[in-house]
């Protein structure tokens, strides 16, 4: 067996004379463990509710969406539907209006969008299953409307409310406040028969109408639209398919994943993972002055044994390998414990979800290699180096 490695061991697993180099040792070990606990769990929960969030985003924008470089609308020619259609990867595409409208309803009034959407949209956005009141845009009722609950709570409006419309105003083109104002705003009277919850953000900013009915509020010409959405069949394939797409349409129009769709979204999940994990790992440095104070204390009281080894024909740097062993084996075994117990509250967190954001929604966690390889790097790198810091102290003139 490896000299210093054996010595190592012995010096770990084995009772110290002095009962307070026990005690500190003991102490630096669940300094290790709960250390990586902590920034297990906390890894793992910031991936349950990246998972999460992008859930929202998978329901509500979709894989590609296509728009026009110059002005706020483009024509849906047969020329761009075949070249869509070309596309093997692609599995559905719907067309789409988004524009800013003033809403009133009741004397009550709210600034937000209209989102007119084509019968093919519920085959590329999911927002459908997010009506929790009413119902989906319906043909047979041309003139319906899916509010945002944020916007349903603004204007207190309700669904099958036929006594009283929401009204949407637009202001039309090259239209100014000179003569009547109300000559200026182009207006539409809609039923809401529904009203979605997705996120806060969202329910604010969205109201649901059809295609035909945003591009009468609008003065569209019936193929003219604000963007065409689409959802791809798989998803690995997803940049070949605007490459291609790019190519055949031209620079004329933009192609943007969701990704880039909610780019500053991402960006923000990024860095409040990335500072987690630097706030955890200064709090795992600080607990890993325990295994230097345990390593300093271990030589002090191995002082004797120290002289005998090296009288005996041990090198200074074979007598400092046994405390770098030492201590990071002091690590891994703290590594160990910590991180099975952090799997398995993790586990029992996903099937039995101890830990309630609300009553009906549990805590997000994500069990996932990449925070365990991180984990496990993390401790292992900061134990060797506080046991190379230790064992720094062992000199000629100490073991002479």
């Amino acid at each position: 067996m490896n000299f210093p490695l054996y010595i190592a061991k012995r010096y770990l697993f084995s009772k110290s004379s002095n009962n307070t180099i026990n005690i500190i040792t003991i102490i630096a070990t669940i300094g290790v463990i709960i250390g990586t606990l902590a920034l297990f769990i906390v890894l793992s929960g910031f991936s349950g509710l990246r998972t999460f969030s992008i859930g929202f985003l998978n329901t509500a924008d979709p894989d590609i969406k296509i728009t026009s470089v110059k002005g706020k609308s483009f024509l849906f020619t047969p020329e761009i539907q075949e070249n869509i259609i070309s596309q093997i990867n692609i599995a559905s595409f719907t067309k789409v209006i988004e524009e800013r409208a003033f809403f009133e309803f009741n004397k009550k009034t709210h600034i937000a969008y209209i989102k007119g959407v084509d019968t093919n949209y519920t085959k590329v956005n999911s927002i459908d299953s997010t009506v929790y009141v009413g119902t989906w845009l319906d043909q047979k009722i041309p003139n319906g409307a899916i509010v945002g609950n944020g916007i349903s709570n603004v204007l207190s409006v309700g669904v099958f409310d036929f006594l009283e419309p929401l009204k949407i105003y637009v202001p039309k083109p090259g239209k100014g406040y000179a003569t009547n104002p109300t000559d200026a705003f182009s207006q539409i009277e809609t039923q809401p028969i529904g009203v979605f919850s997705l996120t806060e953000e969202v329910d604010k900013k969205y109201t649901f109408i059809s295609l035909e009915l945003a591009q009468i509020l609008l003065n569209y010409k019936p193929k003219q639209v604000s963007a065409i959405e689409l959802k791809v069949e798989n998803i690995k394939a997803r940049d070949e398919t605007i490459v291609a797409l790019k190519n055949n349409l031209g620079s004329e129009f933009n192609i943007e994943t969701r990704e880039q769709l909610n780019a500053v979204f991402y960006k923000m999940l990024n860095t409040e993972n990335l500072a987690s994990y630097l706030i955890f790992t200064l709090i795992l440095i600080i607990a890993l002055f325990n295994v230097i104070g345990a390593i300093i204390m271990m030589i002090l009281d191995k002082k004797d044994n120290l002289k005998t080894l090296y009288s005996l024909g041990a090198t200074i740097k074979d007598i400092k390998r046994v405390f770098i062993l030492q201590g990071f084996l002091l690590s891994l075994f703290g590594l160990i414990i910590g991180l099975s117990i952090g799997v398995i509250l993790v586990l029992l967190q996903k099937k039995y979800a101890l830990f309630m954001i609300t009553q009906h929604l549990a805590y997000p966690v994500e069990l996932k290699l990449y925070n365990v390889i991180s984990v496990v790097f993390t401790i292992l790198v900061l134990g060797y180096l506080a046991a190379l810091i230790a064992s720094s102290r062992i000199s000629k003139k100490l073991v002479e």
